[in-house]
């Protein structure tokens, strides 16, 4: 089937967009900010308030979702949304597509502009007389989506928090897996508005409990205050945490309203998904983070992304080195000379026992993914490539990675602190990492240097 995907440059839409494109469908991916087109997919820069080019972008769909939201804009954003959702689903009975697959809000009461806004969305939408399917969700877990960032990192940098009453707050949350099967599904069931959900009614305060047990964290003390809005809630959530402050200031104004579904039959009737509950959906949602990662490592950029810090170090190669340095990459494993700055590499696994790791020198057979090479797990071993992931690490998550590429050695740490200590730890560091890091690139290219003259006299 020909699927079009307006806003697949967001957390769900980059989702749905694999999962199609996995499962055979011919995607047309677009948005106000899109990538070039690749083999897979193909990739328009679109704008859905511009009605010909969404009808241009329409062209030959059977079916459209709709993963809109102008929340990012602050003020006005309800006029904007309800706008666009006029003007596509316009331009999609204009360009003759059978069906709209919208992603609203559940609530059945919205008190707040956020939720309203959503369901006007779906309104407005069935108004151009295209069949719609409208799917009302809670939270979504998964890196990437507001309310799980908001989440993560509320609970990983607070030990105790004051929260005003809607910690109280009943809500059903879902695991992305398990909206992607909804998401998918609602292809073929019969159009209309479904309420769906994981398998657990949960509070936010409880969900703050389970993440922090399945980050392997200390519980959280949490006092909850009734004065306490959620409008002078929204300014410490801004400090404590990185994300965008206009989508987050509408996302908490509406978290007084519970959000639960209260009428099941239909979708337990037209869908065939079996939710997971809490638990399941956070540690999944963190495993597919941990692959994302992993795949990503060598394309990221540097900076901070849904809590990973990402550092990338260049280095020019002299020709007549690259190939010494590619065979270097090979010989990681057993030993501390090899990193370079050995002495802080001991200082640091030193340190680590006091606080009960047991990392150690460890030479693998061979370099193949999921052998184990000192205090790593290889994710990915190529010429001239090298992933690595970190087994064991008490301060959080750490990833390495190598690669030669257009002259250049490419160094990528990437660190996912684990709470308080593994956020200071990444913090007091910095400037040590930053010499580190530069200093063990260049080490890689000496060595590589040293590697190229003794195989040429040899």
């Amino acid at each position: 089937m020909r699927v079009g995907i307006a806003g697949a440059s967001g957390f769900v839409g980059r989702a749905l967009t694999t999962r199609l494109i996995e499962n055979d469908h011919k995607v047309v991916a677009f948005s106000r900010t899109m990538t070039p087109e690749t083999t897979h997919v193909r990739v328009m820069s679109v704008d859905v308030g511009d009605e010909i080019a969404t009808t241009a972008a329409l062209a030959d769909v059977e079916v459209a979702y709709y993963l809109v939201h102008s929340m990012a804009l602050g003020e006005g954003f309800r006029e904007i949304d309800e706008a666009h959702a006029t003007s596509f689903g316009r331009a999609a009975a204009t360009a003759g597509v059978r069906r709209i697959i919208y992603l609203g809000a559940l609530g059945n009461e919205p008190k707040s502009t956020h939720l309203a806004s959503r369901h006007e969305v779906g309104e407005a939408l069935a108004r151009a007389g295209v069949d719609v399917v409208e799917l009302r969700a809670a939270v979504v877990f998964g890196s990437g989506s507001v309310s799980f960032e908001i989440l993560r990192y509320v609970t990983e940098r607070l030990p105790f928090m004051v929260c005003p009453r809607w910690v109280r707050t009943r809500l059903q949350p879902i695991a992305l897996d398990d909206l992607l099967d909804y998401l998918e599904q609602s292809m073929s069931v019969a159009s209309g508005v479904y309420e769906i959900g994981g398998a657990e009614v949960t509070t936010y305060r409880e969900m703050i409990a389970s993440y922090a047990r399945v980050r392997g964290l200390r519980n959280r003390y949490i006092l909850d205050i009734p004065f306490l809005t959620s409008y002078l809630s929204s300014f410490w959530v801004h400090i404590v945490t990185p994300v965008d402050r206009s989508v987050s200031r509408a996302l908490i104004d509406s978290l007084g309203v519970e959000v639960v579904v209260v009428n099941p039959e239909p979708t337990d009737r037209e869908f065939s998904v079996t939710p997971m509950g809490v638990d399941e959906a956070l540690t999944r949602a963190l495993q597919h983070q941990d692959d994302e990662v992993s795949n990503s490592l060598l394309h990221r950029e540097s900076g901070l992304v849904n809590g990973v810090y990402t550092v990338i170090v260049g280095t020019p190669v002299p020709p007549a080195v690259e190939n010494a340095l590619r065979r270097d990459l090979e010989e990681i494993g057993g030993k501390l000379t090899w990193y370079g700055v050995a002495p802080i590499w001991v200082l640091r696994l030193l340190l680590g026992r006091l606080v009960g790791e047991r990392l150690r020198p460890l030479k693998p057979p061979s370099l193949e993914n999921g052998a184990l090479v000192d205090w790593w797990r290889i994710e990915h071993a190529a010429p001239g490539e090298l992933v690595l992931r970190s087994v064991g690490w008490f301060p959080g998550d750490a990833w390495l990675g190598y690669h030669v590429r257009g002259g250049v050695l490419h160094q990528i740490a990437a660190f996912r602190p684990r709470g308080v200590h593994g956020y200071v730890y990444w913090k007091l560091l910095g400037p040590v990492h930053h010499v580190v890091f530069n200093r063990m690139a260049r080490f890689r290219i000496q060595r590589a240097a040293k590697l190229a003259v003794s195989r040429r006299f040899s």
